[in-house]
């Protein structure tokens, strides 16, 4: 990571920015949502600069400190009454926004792989296609929501899509790890996400483009009394 230019971590700090605002814009500027966002950057910050996920005799329990309480606060939200009033307060139009973010995250990954950081699988391969839903983002804010063009199944059915690309998308960045059971593209594994600021792609970025979707489909699937020209 030493021969990593600067600018790539400056480029990857505003984009992770940029993220952030768009949920925050999507809960609507709500104050808890932004706190809770980064009392979690600061302390995934705090433990990856004392080098916590540099220690290879527990590097796959540490990597889970990464994903796994992110999730599981997801799945939270969709199991409880609170979290559910939240999610169905959420901004449709911003949640389809957000995905441009996907456009800069491949030129980060592609920087990274430049830099011998990141597997060639995780860029723009056949099997990792998720710059797509980057690419579409405004063109679906534009036709479902400017123009109602487009309707609720074509939102629906780009949303289910989009997922699908950013599970793929996880599955290969997970596998290409340096972790125990990493087989992918094993002779340039993905050390990024062990080091700051790349730590966030995981522990934030991924897990707030996830809940966009989700959210979004949750919305677009009670859509009627909220947003009744998708319908």
């Amino acid at each position: 990571m030493d021969q990593l230019p600067a600018l790539t971590g400056i480029f990857f700090v505003l984009t992770t920015a940029l993220t952030i605002l768009l949920f925050h814009g999507a809960s609507f500027f709500s104050k808890t949502v932004l706190r809770v966002i980064l009392i979690w950057l600061g302390f995934q910050t705090v433990i990856t600069v004392t080098g916590f996920y540099q220690v290879k005799e527990f590097i796959t329990l540490h990597f889970l400190v990464q994903i796994v309480p992110a999730f599981l606060f997801i799945v939270v939200l969709f199991r409880t009454s609170k979290g559910q009033l939240f999610l169905d307060s959420l901004d449709l139009p911003t949640l389809t926004l957000l995905h441009i973010i996907r456009i800069p995250i491949e030129l980060v990954l592609f920087w990274l792989f430049f830099y011998d950081n990141n597997p060639a699988i995780s860029i723009f391969e056949i099997r990792n296609l998720d710059f797509l839903a980057g690419l579409t983002a405004p063109i679906m804010m534009y036709l479902v929501f400017i123009k109602n063009t487009w309707g609720k199944k074509t939102l629906l059915i780009w949303n289910f899509v989009g997922l699908a690309l950013l599970m793929n998308a996880v599955v290969y960045g997970v596998l290409s790890a340096p972790l125990p059971y990493a087989y992918v593209d094993s002779h340039q594994t993905n050390l990024a996400v062990f080091y700051f600021p790349f730590i966030w792609m995981s522990c934030c970025i991924v897990p707030l483009v996830l809940l966009s979707h989700l959210a979004a489909i949750r919305l677009i699937l009670q859509s009627e009394p909220l947003y009744p020209f998708l319908a």
